[in-house]
């Protein structure tokens, strides 16, 4: 029976890959519709350079239109409130109803969670807040830097120590390095410690060898912008120059009251088949949940967003009736964490490994970055955009010479 309606909300990684490979699976006269509040859409792996001016905000985003296939339909407008039983959802455009509905809906950004934090910081996952860093490191002549993750989790596990060689190697190409401290402080225990302590120690001595300071398992408190300063939980003060911090982040406040997320407000779903606890609704990407075999969540990056996507949008094609196999997500991914000078270290490996993530991290060189360089044009390039769900992971693992099965 065609003339059925998808709804995927979100416009990020998720939501594009989603509608592009549902747009390609169901049958013409089946609508797929993307809701999305913003026009244009972000490359977020580009903010780590746009922070050290090493990108222009009008190269990092282009406008989302371009990037969904043709036949998807785009709403611009935000998304209020869901009732996944009643198959509605009120937007700021009005109420839209669907037969199948991808939640794609991200994580949402709270700096004002935590005290003194919008005052204080440079915010690095934002737009506006790394182009402020980028101008402040412009005039800055020494002193201490200091990288700073609010409150756990965030997505893309790499960001903060690719922040921290990033801003090494900008204060050592301008010359102002020998004066500078830079300490990186996290809740965390190690770097990326889901993927287990071997990738956590070759990431920390990444920062031991440039000189970066590491403090793990340091929450922080609030932040006093007025002495420069953030409180750590034991009330120890830090003092800062320059301060690059990760905002706390949350699940997306129209999820509440939908009954489809865990007490800490992420979307609960089946870990392989990407199901919500209703019937013909899926969710992928940052808004999810899922826990590994260690007990520990998968982390929130646009790799597994991507390949989620492809997974939900062929299950809900094969729902529908279309010659598809739906597939299984298989916690495969990987992510690149740039070192600065034109280098890079990649990390890939199997999530869902058992008892712990199988995850490897290759040492900084020159092809990863390009492998990243890459990976960024085909995003925002001209023409790639329609072979988004076709091509993908396993294009970009083509080009890196490593395995991916999708």
């Amino acid at each position: 029976m065609a003339g059925r309606s998808v709804l995927v909300l979100g416009g990020g990684v998720g939501g594009v890959v989603a509608a592009n490979e549902l747009r390609r699976r169901l049958d013409p006269r089946d609508r797929v519709t993307v809701v999305e509040r913003e026009a244009r859409y972000l490359f977020q792996p580009s903010l780590a350079w746009l922070m050290v001016g090493r990108r222009r905000p009008e190269r990092i985003s282009r406008p989302l239109r371009g990037l969904l296939a043709p036949g998807v339909e785009l709403v611009q407008a935000g998304v209020r409130a869901i009732d996944p039983v009643a198959h509605s959802v009120d937007t700021t455009a009005g109420a839209l109803t669907f037969d199948a509905l991808v939640v794609a809906l991200g994580a949402e950004l709270a700096p004002d969670a935590i005290e003194g934090f919008a005052d204080a910081a440079h915010n690095i996952f934002s737009m506006p807040g790394a182009s402020a860093c980028a101008r402040a490191l412009a005039g800055f002549r020494g002193g201490r830097v200091v990288v700073a993750v609010s409150a756990l989790p965030y997505k893309c596990p790499a960001a903060p120590y690719e922040a921290a060689l990033l801003l090494d190697d900008e204060l050592r190409r301008r010359g102002v390095r020998a004066a500078t401290e830079i300490d990186l402080y996290t809740p965390e225990p190690q770097p990326m410690p889901v993927a287990g302590p071997v990738l956590g120690e070759a990431v920390v001595r990444l920062l031991e060898v440039r000189g970066i300071r590491f403090h793990p398992r340091s929450p922080i408190a609030l932040f006093e912008p007025g002495s420069r300063e953030l409180v750590l939980a034991d009330g120890a003060r830090v003092g800062y120059d320059l301060l690059a911090g990760v905002p706390p982040h949350q699940g997306p406040a129209a999820l509440r009251g939908s009954g489809l997320t865990n007490e800490a407000g992420w979307v609960s779903v089946d870990a392989r088949t990407l199901r919500t606890s209703v019937d013909g609704v899926h969710a992928v990407g940052d808004a999810t949940a899922i826990t590994l075999a260690n007990g520990k969540p998968l982390p929130k990056a646009g790799v597994f967003a991507h390949a989620e996507a492809l997974v939900a949008a062929r299950r809900i094609a094969a729902a529908f009736g279309a010659p598809v196999p739906g597939g299984e997500f298989d916690g495969k991914g990987f992510c690149w964490v740039e070192t600065g000078g034109g280098a890079a270290a990649f990390a890939d490996g199997d999530f869902f490994a058992e008892p712990d993530p199988s995850v490897v991290l290759r040492g900084p060189g020159r092809l990863w970055h390009a492998g990243k360089v890459i990976f960024e044009r085909y995003w925002l390039g001209g023409g790639l955009e329609r072979r988004l769900s076709a091509w993908g992971l396993k294009g970009a693992a083509r080009v890196l010479g490593i395995h991916a099965e999708l």
